[in-house]
């Protein structure tokens, strides 16, 4: 008998939250590939028809002032999208006229910190934290990092992002551009 005729199979039991944690890690690490392999268009597929992807300006406030630190959905922000705004950023991407990204950027998203809630109607809520690293011509590099608040929705048996928050956590972006998807 060989070495591996003799290998146990070995059967984990998981509650339902470890297995939707299991369930939404696999979804962002695909998510994440598919940025940095610059697969946009199967990337807007992981959206709802009515996502919002919002992402605020953070401001550096007193603590006593804590509740001002970061701006409300309708205030100025960095991102405010909607699907069709989202089309439009990734469909100019490629049309060769987006010239901050030409050549394009190569990045690494790197997502973790996963913590997952299950809400009313079958949504979660998913709170994540991210690095991602940038790198465009020769010298031009950036390291940028916070966390996503999301919430998901199952549709037609897929998760899929019906809310994104994304939270930097610099409050100056020393970028360029922001032309990278976070």
């Amino acid at each position: 008998m060989g070495k591996h005729a003799s290998a146990k199979v070995t059967t984990v039991t998981v509650t339902p939250r470890q297995a939707l944690w299991l369930e939404l890690m696999a979804f962002y690490t695909h998510e994440a590939w598919l940025l940095d392999e610059r697969k946009f268009k199967e990337w807007l597929d992981l959206f709802t028809d009515d996502v919002l992807y919002f992402m605020p300006r953070r401001k550096n406030v007193l603590r006593r002032e804590a509740h001002r630190e970061v701006t409300p959905l309708g205030d100025l922000s960095l991102i405010e999208d909607d699907r069709r705004y989202l089309e439009m950023r990734v469909a100019r991407l490629e049309t060769g006229m987006a010239w901050g990204e030409d050549p394009p950027s190569r990045t690494r998203h790197l997502i973790g910190n996963l913590v997952a809630e299950p809400l009313s109607k079958g949504e979660v809520k998913a709170k994540t934290a991210f690095l991602v690293y940038r790198s465009h011509l020769e010298t031009d590099h950036q390291l940028l990092a916070g966390s996503r608040e999301d919430v998901l929705r199952r549709v037609n048996g897929a998760w899929k992002i019906a809310k994104r928050t994304v939270l930097l956590d610099a409050n100056v972006l020393l970028d360029k551009n922001l032309s990278i998807f976070l």
